[in-house]
């Protein structure tokens, strides 16, 4: 009985972190990669205008924290009085850190 609860525990936690992987990536495909590209490298037309970073590139996925990026997720991103991100309508704290752990993937 507790080889059933035990197995049945572990079988639930792995089914809630696939869904959360799937929830990241949905997310950004919904969100992100009309600037970001479905491959992070930031090639599309909007992403080459606003100069977004190339995620599959160690260096710029080392240089970001994931703290910054879930901030400017659910805020937005400026320099200066230039919006060049704005915010993800909707996304809650945790759909954020999925959306960062979705892109951190793209890391070469």
């Amino acid at each position: 009985m507790n080889r059933i609860l035990a197995l049945t525990v572990v079988v639930s936690a792995f089914a809630v972190a696939s869904a959360s992987a799937a929830d990241g990536k949905a997310l950004y495909e919904k969100d992100c990669a009309k600037c970001h590209g479905l491959d992070g490298k930031g090639k599309t037309k909007m992403g080459e205008k606003m100069g977004a970073k190339d995620y599959t590139d160690p260096k710029v996925q080392d240089a970001v924290t994931d703290a910054a990026s879930i901030k400017a997720i659910k805020e937005g991103f400026k320099v200066g009085d230039k919006t060049l991100m704005k915010p993800s309508e909707g996304v809650s704290d945790d759909d954020a850190k999925a959306m960062v752990a979705y892109m951190r993937k793209f890391k070469k």
